[in-house]
């Protein structure tokens, strides 16, 4: 099981805060240290010392870290256009020597959008957006060294860009797609994802969701076409602890009022992370993102590399 650590800086973070836990989880063997890209937290808390940009963030790290996976869960399509976040993600790409992975969601957050004069339109041109953004993002990671792009959508019209730079990763950086979506999600997932996931979602929420990519998949002629099979990936939410009353101090913060819906995080012991994990490893699922509450709880990282990674082989 490929394990990663995943954080939610717009909750108060600043960049050292992120650069000790980056550091922290390569250290104790994470595969990968994914973050969200979001500008607000999703709360009525302040959340100081205020937003720290995804990729900016990322580039960084990736010259602070030398071999843990680094990436977004996920970067909206809203905030950037197509055309420089290919430019931004293949630059980091080289950085970090190829150890980038791209999420991307068609973002859904409204009020970050509102407060940072960011455009939200409906849902379905979101996801129409998306669809663009994709094949212009892997049209020019793909576009040979000496040749042009050009795209004509109906949302983004690049002529003849000269596709550079080149990520580091021959194919480009693997493309995570993931949520809740019964139909363009998979749809999307399968024509252009090397990982779906399903975040913070029961064990059979997320079997359904798979059943539903899998579907997609064989619709859309992936499995027919030789390309790899889909990695599938699970979020989990955790406050693990060596009492009970240290895992509950670490829940606290869930039961605040949020905007998120409704997740099903693991509250307990490392015995009960382990036996989560080996339920979603029985669904399929080769990757977990397991997300930490609290970045300045280095601790509670330490236990779970301690206690929960050995066991997982």
């Amino acid at each position: 099981m490929r394990v990663s650590v995943f954080t939610e800086p717009h909750r108060g973070a600043s960049y050292d805060d992120q650069l000790r836990l980056a550091r922290l989880a390569e250290e104790s063997g994470f595969e990968g240290y994914l973050r969200a890209d979001h500008y607000q937290s999703m709360g009525e808390e302040l959340a100081l010392p205020g937003p720290t940009d995804a990729w900016l963030t990322l580039a960084a790290l990736a010259r602070e870290t030398s071999r843990i996976r680094l990436g977004t869960l996920v970067t909206s399509a809203t905030f950037r256009l197509p055309g420089p976040l290919a430019v931004m993600v293949a630059q980091v790409d080289q950085m970090s020597g190829g150890r980038v992975d791209l999420g991307i969601g068609a973002g859904w957050y409204a009020r970050e959008h509102t407060a940072y004069g960011l455009p939200f339109p409906s849902v379905g041109e979101r996801f129409d957006r998306l669809a663009e953004q994709l094949e212009v993002i892997t049209g020019l990671w793909r576009t040979p060294v000496g040749d042009k792009f050009s795209f004509h959508g109906d949302h983004y019209q690049l002529v003849d860009a000269p596709a550079l730079p080149k990520p580091a990763q021959p194919a480009g950086p693997p493309i995570i797609i993931g949520g809740r979506g019964p139909k363009r999600t998979p749809e999307l997932a399968a024509q252009f994802a090397d990982e779906f996931n399903m975040p913070f979602k029961s064990v059979a929420e997320t079997a359904a969701a798979y059943e539903r990519v899998t579907e997609a998949c064989h619709r859309t002629g992936r499995t027919e076409q030789g390309r790899p099979p889909l990695t599938m990936s699970a979020g989990i939410v955790i406050a693990i602890g060596r009492t009970d009353a240290e895992a509950q101090r670490r829940a606290a913060p869930l039961h605040e009022k949020s905007a998120l819906p409704p997740e099903d995080p693991v509250i307990g012991s490392p015995a009960q992370l382990v036996d989560r994990i080996g339920e979603f490893a029985a669904i399929g699922t080769s990757r977990v993102h397991l997300r930490f509450i609290d970045l300045a709880d280095l601790d509670h990282l330490e236990l779970v590399a301690a206690e929960v990674l050995p066991q997982l082989g």
